[in-house]
């Protein structure tokens, strides 16, 4: 470049313009034809770039596709394990209030003067022995029907609907006179 200036500004001393002039137009044009080069080889190479950048680009996106998934399935599980911790903590405070339920129902029950299941069957075999020990003192008796449990539906005696007597027969009507046979 400092060639060319000391030309150009001899040559330009010799035409009687200013040296400075001179270099300032040959930068130029060199910086001008330096632009259409790299304009040049970036319309050749810009396709071969472009494919290069898709290729990359397309690569990124699968890793965070990647990445992301596994974000993805961690938060699944952990929020599955949460679920389930809830759900059988859930499932043990239920069996809890179940049981204090069934507590205070029997209380009050008890304190109605209501018989429990329990008293009841103890109740049945008191007397399944009280009966056992009658039979023992007097052979002779006749052996009683057993006792129906608790939970044994007994049906009640069907009704019979009355029987109805038959229809009497029925008298033929008298006719009652209409207005034309009294203007008769």
């Amino acid at each position: 470049m400092v060639k060319k200036v000391q030309k150009s500004t001899a040559s330009a001393a010799a035409a009687g313009a200013s040296p400075l002039s001179g270099a300032i137009k040959d930068s130029a044009q060199q910086i001008w034809l330096a632009g259409l080069g790299a304009f040049s080889k970036a319309q050749a190479e810009g396709g071969k770039a472009f494919d290069t950048l898709v290729k990359e680009g397309l690569s990124i996106q699968r890793k965070t596709q990647a990445v992301a998934e596994e974000r993805i399935n961690e938060a699944t599980s952990r929020m599955s394990s949460m679920a389930n911790d809830i759900g059988s903590k859930a499932a043990g405070q239920w069996d809890k209030l179940e049981n204090i339920f069934e507590d205070r129902v029997a209380k009050a029950l008890g304190k109605l003067g209501v018989p429990s299941a329990r008293d009841i069957e103890t109740l049945m075999e008191r007397i399944d022995a009280l009966t056992q020990q009658v039979h023992q003192l007097h052979p002779g008796m006749a052996a009683p029907k057993p006792v129906k449990t608790v939970k044994a539906a007994t049906k009640p005696a069907a009704r019979k609907a009355p029987v109805k007597a038959a229809p009497a027969a029925k008298k033929p009507a008298a006719r009652k006179a209409t207005s034309r046979s009294k203007a008769a």
